[in-house]
C-alpha cells in the first residue's frame, strides 16, 4: 500500500476585510463592508464577521446592506494591496511544502503527504501554518485537513473563523451525511431543484442510494455525485504555473468616441479571453477594463464576480457596465483592453443541468474549432 495521502486546503477569512482592520485599526471589530458605497449601485465584495452578524454578505448589492446594516463602514477595494497581500501568503506557504495549488486570491490546496517527517502530522503542520501567517502577515486563515481535495475545502468552511478541521477516511461520510447537496462540487441552482424533488437534501440521501437509482436522475452525472458525496475524490494537486493573467487589448489608428466600435472591441477582446480560458480549462473572477485615452491618461477598473466565469457574454456585459460607468461621453479613446486575473480550475465551476449555460458553453466550444480551422474572422458576433 502507498503512504496514506493528507490535502491541506487555507482559506484566509473575510480576506480583503480583514487586511484593511489589521492595516486601519479603526476598523477594528466594527462592521466593514468592501465594496460600492450604500447609496450607490454595486455589490459587496467581502465583509467582515462583524457585518455579517447584520445579514451581510458577499456578492449582495450594496444598498442592500446599507439597509441591514446602516452603522456599517463601507471601503471600495484596493485590489493591488490584496493581490501583493496574497502573494505573500502563497510564500508562507511554500516555506512548508512546494506542493501548493493557488486556486484564488485567498485559498490554495496543500498536497502534505511527504513532508511530515520534517513537520509532523497534517493536523500538526496546520496548526504551524496557522500561526506562521498569524505571525508574519497578522491574518487568520481556516484550514481543512483531509485525505482528498474535496473533503479538505469542506472543512475549511466547517469552522470559520479561525478554524482547523480534520476529516478523515473513517469519519468522513458520517460527517458529510448531514451536509447539504448544495455543498456538491458542480451542484447549482438548478441541479439542487432537480435532486431535491426527488427526495434528495443532503448528501446521506445519496450515500443511501445506489449509482444505478442516481443515474435514473441524473445520467451519467450521477457518478461524480455519487462519488463526492461519499468523500472520493481523486485529484491530485496541480502545481503547473498557470497565468497571473490573460489580456487583450487594441490601440486604435485614430482616436474615437465611436460607441459602436468601442463595443465591438470589448466583444472581440471578451471572446479572444473566453477562448483562451477554455483552452486553459480555467475560470474568472475578476474582470479588468483598461482605457487610455487621446491624452494618454490610462485608467483600469476591476470588477470580481460573485461567481466565477469563461463565458464570453458574461465578460462582456461586466466590461460594459465598467465601461459605461466611466461615462466617457465625448472623449477620445486611444486604447481599449480588457483583462481577467484571480482564475480557479473550472473543473467543477459551472452547474451540469443549467442547460442554457450547457448550450452556449457547447456553442462557444464549437465557435472556438472552426476560428481554429478557418481563422477568426470566419465567425463574427453581432453586436445589437
Amino acid at each position: 500500500m502507498g503512504k496514506k495521502r493528507w490535502i491541506l486546503h487555507v482559506d484566509m477569512d473575510a480576506f480583503y476585510a480583514s487586511i484593511e482592520q489589521r492595516d486601519h485599526p479603526e476598523y477594528r471589530d466594527k462592521p466593514l463592508m468592501i465594496g460600492a458605497a450604500p447609496n450607490q449601485r454595486g455589490i459587496i465584495s467581502t465583509c467582515s464577521y462583524e457585518a455579517r452578524k447584520f445579514g451581510v454578505h458577499s456578492a449582495m448589492p450594496s444598498r442592500t446592506a446599507g439597509r441591514l446594516c446602516p452603522g456599517g463602514i463601507f471601503i471600495p477595494p484596493d485590489i493591488a494591496k490584496y493581490s501583493q497581500e496574497s502573494r505573500q501568503i502563497m510564500k508562507v506557504l511554500q516555506s512548508f511544502t512546494p506542493d501548493v495549488e493557488q486556486v484564488s486570491v485567498d485559498e490554495a490546496f496543500l498536497d502534505v503527504t511527504h513532508v511530515e517527517q520534517l513537520w509532523g502530522n497534517p493536523v500538526q503542520l496546520a496548526k504551524r501554518i496557522k500561526t506562521q501567517i498569524r505571525k508574519e502577515r497578522g491574518l487568520n486563515a481556516s484550514i481543512g485537513v483531509a485525505p482528498n481535495k474535496f473533503l479538505a475545502k469542506l472543512a475549511s468552511d466547517l469552522e470559520k473563523p479561525d478554524g482547523l478541521t480534520l476529516i478523515t477516511e473513517e469519519n468522513k461520510r458520517e460527517i458529510l451525511a448531514t451536509l447539504p447537496i448544495s455543498k456538491i462540487w458542480g451542484v447549482g441552482k438548478v441541479t439542487r431543484k432537480l435532486l431535491e424533488d426527488q427526495g434528495f437534501h443532503t448528501m446521506g440521501d445519496v450515500q443511501k442510494t445506489s449509482l444505478r437509482a442516481l443515474r435514473s436522475v441524473l445520467g451519467n452525472f450521477a457518478e461524480h455525485i455519487h462519488q463526492l458525496a461519499n468523500g472520493e475524490d481523486e485529484r491530485n494537486v496541480e502545481m503547473e504555473c498557470e497565468a497571473k493573467s490573460i489580456s487583450s487589448e487594441h490601440t486604435f489608428d485614430i482616436d474615437t468616441n465611436n460607441a459602436s466600435l468601442l463595443l465591438r472591441t470589448i466583444m472581440a477582446h471578451a471572446e479572444n479571453i473566453a477562448r483562451q480560458l477554455r483552452h486553459e480549462r480555467l475560470s474568472t473572477r475578476t474582470i479588468v477594463l483598461k482605457l487610455r485615452y487621446s491624452d494618454f491618461t490610462t485608467i483600469t477598473r476591476r470588477k470580481t464576480l460573485p461567481q466565477p466565469t469563461q463565458d464570453e457574454i458574461q465578460i462582456y456585459d461586466q466590461a460594459v457596465a465598467l465601461f459605461t460607468a466611466e461615462k466617457t461621453g465625448q472623449s477620445r479613446i486611444r486604447l481599449i483592453g480588457l483583462g481577467t486575473t484571480n482564475f480557479v480550475n473550472a473543473q467543477f465551476q459551472r452547474d451540469f443541468f443549467d442547460t442554457v449555460s450547457e448550450k452556449r458553453q457547447r456553442l462557444a466550444v464549437a465557435v472556438d474549432q472552426l476560428r481554429a480551422q478557418l481563422g477568426d474572422k470566419a465567425i463574427e458576433r453581432r453586436i445589437d
